[in-house]
């Protein structure tokens, strides 16, 4: 289409990578209930996408794990603030606001990877498979 349209550019073609095995991966047995969880979720919308593969497994099971990590810890900033008074008297930012802000930048990162942000989606090639054609039989080429 692109070469149709005059804006085809070889220098944004993807180049050839390596053919990975479509299907949805199995959670690594180190995962917590919880992210194998949201493991399973993360996989079954990968697989509607066209982007399962066994091979991110390994890859998913990080993604899934930060997200237990952000969930776990916006549950202990809900039970005790966002600050604390320290024994000297002055007012300051729990940790787990902090850990709780680098789990969500690394998971944020881990989802662009995946192609599972807005703007990420538009870069990643899905590998879904073609259509049986019904004219087939007809083709002699």
């Amino acid at each position: 289409m692109k070469i149709v349209q005059g804006t085809f550019r070889p220098d944004r073609v993807k180049g050839n990578a390596p053919a990975v095995p479509p299907g949805c991966a199995e959670p690594p047995e180190w995962l917590s209930e919880r992210a194998a969880e949201l493991f399973a979720g993360l996989s079954a919308i990968l697989d509607s996408m066209g982007l399962a593969t066994p091979v991110d497994a390994l890859a998913l099971a990080l993604l899934a794990s930060r997200l237990e990590e952000v969930e776990v810890l916006t549950a202990a900033i809900e039970d005790q603030g966002r600050t604390y008074q320290s024994d000297s008297g002055l007012w300051k930012a729990r940790p787990e606001v902090v850990q709780r802000s680098e789990a969500m930048r690394h998971a944020h990162a881990l989802l662009v990877e995946f192609g599972l942000t807005a703007a990420a989606r538009s870069k990643v090639a899905a590998s879904i498979p073609e259509a049986e054609n019904p004219f087939k039989q007809f083709d002699t080429l």
